[in-house]
């Protein structure tokens, strides 16, 4: 696969994961205790945690075309 549609592909890819993410997120807090701080910690985990899953995804989309690498 070219390198243009592999970022295109990766693209879209995060825009969906990042739309169900947020999801989750909001529909989780909305089901905790209304507390300030348990909010804070709650969207910073939330804010910062979805960089993780999406490593794989960002290091396939720029990986080398000639790579053979899984």
């Amino acid at each position: 696969m070219p390198p243009r549609a592999r970022r295109f592909v990766a693209a879209v890819g995060v825009l969906l994961f990042l739309t169900f993410w947020v999801w989750g997120a909001v529909s989780i807090n909305d089901r905790l205790p209304d507390i300030w701080w348990l909010d804070l910690i709650f969207f910073a985990v939330a804010g910062i945690g979805w960089g993780v899953p999406l490593i794989p995804l960002l290091r396939w989309a720029e990986r080398d075309p000639g790579s053979k690498q899984g």
